[in-house]
C-alpha cells in the first residue's frame, strides 16, 4: 500500500516547539519569524525533511504559512483548510483567513513600529517578499533575511531524499529531450536572455525527460538547473541519483554545492520567474552584478500543452483507471447495501481508501497514488482536503454522503477523479445540492469558447447553479494536471483569479463542489483536455476551443433530482454514461459489468 493512515502530527507537540522557537528568536534579536509550507523549489509537495510548518504547528495542508510573534502565532490558511487547521492545531496557533487577511495588515496590527520579522530567503519568492514589504511600507516594521530558525530546533529531522532518477520514455513524452532543450534555448535567444534558472522539479524533469522518487505522490527528482541560450543545461543534483541515466552531451551534472558559485559566474541577462524562484537566487545574482529579467518559467506553457503522445497516454491511463473505479464503486455499493440492511456491518473511511488503492493496484500499472486519497464520509466530507488517519477514521452510517477524491500515477498519465456516493437514502437538501454541483460540472464540460478565453472567464459557469440558491465553494473549479508529473500543474486553471488563456492540449480538472460544515461534502470531478471542437452550423468562423472529457466513471444518479436538469443537461449525462459503459464494460469483471450497466441507466 502506498498510503499510510498514521497521523504524522499531534496538536500537543506544537506548544513546546513554539516556546522553543520564541526563545531562539529572542536570542537572535528579532520579534518574529515566517514559516512557510514551501521548500526551496516552491512546489505543492515537500519532502519529509522540509515539513517545517507541520513540525511546528501540526497543520499538514499543502498551502499556508505561520507568522510567530512573542504573543501570538497566526496560521494563515485559505478556504480549503480552515476546518482542518482548527482540528490539527493547538489553541496556541490562531487560524487566519487568508488571502482575505493580508500578512502585512496582520503584522501592523500585531507589532509596533521598529518590529523586525525574520525569514529564510531560500523559502520565499521575490513576489512574496515584494508584496509583504510593500504592505509594510510606512509601518516601521522591517523584514530580515536570516538562517532558518526551525532547523536547529528540529533535532530528529529526516534526511534529504535519495531516490534514484530514471529516464522517461520518449514515446510517452512525444518529444526528444535534446529538441526540448534547443527550443528553450531559442526562446531565450529571442528574448535576449543568456540563461534561465529552473528551480521547480517538474519543469526540470519534463525538460530532460526524466522522473524520480524524491517526493511523495510526485515522480520527480529534486534539483536546480541553469539552462543556457544554446540549449546546454547545468543540472545541480546528487550525481549518484543519475547513475545509468543518459542525459545527452548537452547536460552537465554538478552537485548541489556548486549551484551558488555557478550563479555568480553567469553573464546575463538571466531569466527568473519571480513567482517560483527563491529570493536567495535573486540576491546572489544581484550581489554578483548579474543582470536579470523577470519572466515566467519557460517550461510552464510547453509542459502544459501536452503532445499527441501525452494525450494518447492520458486517454489510456483514464481507461485503466476508470475500470479500477468501476470495480471499486461496485464493491462500495454492495457494502452500502449491507450497511443499510445490517446496522452491525462495519465500513470505515480507511476500508474505502484501502480498497480503492487495491483496485488500482490490480491494474498492474500503478506507479503511485497521485495524492493521498480523500475519503470523507458525512461531516468529514466537508473538510475539502481531508486525509483520513487512524485517529479520525469514521465509521459510515446509512444516510451518509461519501466523498472520494483520488487518483493514480501511471507511466502514461496522471489521473484525478472525485465521486460522491449515497450510502443509503439521503435527504432532499443533499440531493438538491448534488444536482446543482452536477449542473456546474456539466456546464464546464459543454463549454465552447473563443481562443484567448482564460479559466477566470469560465469559472462562473460552474458556480452559477449554486449561486442561484445562495451557495458557493471556497476552492477553484479546476487545476492543471501533468503527464506522469504533478496532479496540480500550472499555469492553466479554472479559477476566477486565472488569466492564462486556455490552449489545445492543456489538461484540467473540472470539480465544482459544495460543503456544509458538520454535515456533508459534495464534489464531482472529471479531467478534461482542451481541444478544437467543430463549429456549429451557422456559427461564426472564429477560432473555437472546447473540452474533451478524459475521466470515465459513473456519476451516482440516485442523488440527481432529474426534474432540476434541463433537456440538454440530461442528454449530456446520458451520453456520458453511454460512453462509460461502451468503453469500460470490456475491461471489468462480469459482476462489475452488470452493476455498471445499471448504474449508467438513462435518467
Amino acid at each position: 500500500m502506498f498510503q499510510s493512515y498514521t497521523a504524522t502530527t499531534r496538536p500537543d507537540d506544537g506548544p513546546p516547539r513554539l516556546r522553543a522557537l520564541r526563545s531562539t528568536l529572542q536570542n537572535q534579536g528579532v520579534d518574529g519569524f515566517i514559516i512557510p509550507r514551501a521548500d526551496a523549489h516552491q512546489g505543492e509537495y515537500v519532502a519529509a525533511c522540509d515539513e517545517r510548518l507541520a513540525w511546528l504547528t501540526g497543520f499538514t495542508g499543502s498551502a499556508g504559512f505561520c507568522i510567530v510573534l512573542p504573543d501570538r502565532a497566526g496560521l494563515f490558511v485559505d478556504g480549503r483548510y480552515r476546518v482542518q487547521a482548527r482540528l490539527q492545531c493547538a489553541p496556541d496557533f490562531t487560524p487566519v483567513n487568508w488571502p482575505e487577511t493580508k500578512p502585512a495588515a496582520w503584522l501592523q496590527d500585531a507589532l509596533p513600529a521598529g518590529g523586525i520579522v525574520g525569514f529564510d530567503p531560500w523559502l520565499h519568492t521575490p513576489d512574496e517578499i515584494d508584496a509583504l514589504e510593500q504592505g509594510l511600507k510606512g509601518s516601521g516594521i522591517s523584514l530580515q533575511r536570516m538562517e532558518n530558525q526551525i532547523d536547529a530546533l528540529w533535532t530528529d529531522r529526516p534526511a534529504r531524499p535519495a531516490a534514484p532518477a530514471r529516464a522517461y520514455p520518449e514515446d510517452l513524452a512525444g518529444a526528444d529531450a535534446s529538441a526540448k532543450r534547443q527550443r528553450l534555448g531559442a526562446t531565450l535567444c529571442a528574448a535576449g536572455q543568456r540563461a534561465t534558472i529552473l528551480t521547480q522539479p517538474d519543469s526540470i524533469c519534463w525538460l530532460l525527460n526524466i522522473r524520480g522518487g524524491d517526493l511523495p505522490r510526485l515522480p520527480v527528482m529534486q534539483g536546480f538547473a541553469i539552462v543556457h541560450d544554446d540549449g546546454r543545461v547545468d543540472l545541480f543534483a546528487p550525481p549518484e541519483k543519475l547513475d545509468g541515466v543518459d542525459l545527452g552531451s548537452g547536460v552537465q551534472i554538478r552537485p548541489f554545492e556548486a549551484f551558488e558559485p555557478a550563479l555568480r559566474t553567469l553573464s546575463g541577462p538571466v531569466r527568473l520567474d519571480k513567482g517560483s524562484v527563491p529570493l536567495r537566487v535573486l540576491d546572489i545574482l544581484r550581489d554578483s552584478n548579474v543582470p536579470t529579467s523577470f519572466m515566467q518559467d519557460p517550461c510552464l506553457l510547453p509542459k502544459a500543452c501536452k503532445t499527441q503522445a501525452e494525450l494518447a497516454g492520458a486517454r489510456a491511463a483514464h481507461l485503466r483507471d476508470g475500470a479500477a473505479m468501476v470495480e471499486f464503486l461496485c464493491w462500495l455499493d454492495a457494502q452500502a447495501a449491507e450497511l443499510v440492511a445490517n446496522r452491525d456491518h462495519v465500513l470505515t473511511e480507511i476500508d474505502i481508501a484501502q480498497h480503492l488503492e487495491a483496485c488500482r493496484h490490480d491494474t498492474c500499472a500503478l506507479q503511485d497514488l497521485s495524492f493521498d486519497t480523500i475519503a470523507g464520509s458525512g461531516p468529514n466530507g466537508a473538510i475539502v482536503h481531508y486525509r483520513v488517519t487512524e485517529d479520525s477514521n469514521r465509521r459510515l452510517i446509512p444516510g451518509d454522503l461519501m466523498l472520494v477524491d483520488s487518483g493514480g500515477q501511471y507511466l502514461d498519465g496522471t489521473t484525478d477523479i472525485t465521486r460522491t456516493i449515497a450510502i443509503g437514502p439521503v435527504g432532499q437538501l443533499e440531493a438538491e445540492c448534488f444536482t446543482r454541483v452536477l449542473q456546474g460540472m456539466i456546464a464546464i464540460s459543454r463549454a465552447r469558447f473563443p481562443r484567448g478565453v482564460a479559466g477566470g472567464h469560465l469559472d462562473a459557469l460552474a458556480r452559477y447553479p449554486l449561486w442561484l440558491a445562495g451557495l458557493d465553494y471556497d476552492h477553484g473549479t479546476g487545476h492543471g494536471v501533468g503527464a506522469f508529473l504533478s496532479v496540480h500543474e500550472g499555469p492553466q486553471r479554472l479559477s476566477r483569479i486565472s488569466q492564462v488563456p486556455l490552449a489545445e492540449g492543456m489538461i484540467l480538472s473540472n470539480e465544482p463542489g459544495y460543503y456544509r460544515e458538520g454535515a456533508f461534502g459534495i464534489r464531482i470531478e472529471n479531467l478534461v483536455s482542451v481541444r478544437m471542437p467543430p463549429t456549429p452550423k451557422g456559427g461564426d468562423a472564429r477560432d473555437w476551443l472546447g473540452f474533451e472529457t478524459l475521466t470515465l466513471a459513473p456519476i451516482d444518479t440516485r442523488l440527481v433530482m432529474t426534474d432540476m436538469l434541463s433537456t440538454d443537461e440530461r442528454a449530456w449525462l446520458n451520453r456520458y454514461h453511454e460512453r462509460v459503459v461502451t468503453l469500460l464494460s470490456p475491461l471489468v469483471r462480469e459482476h462489475a459489468r452488470s452493476w455498471l450497466a445499471a448504474a449508467c441507466s438513462p435518467v
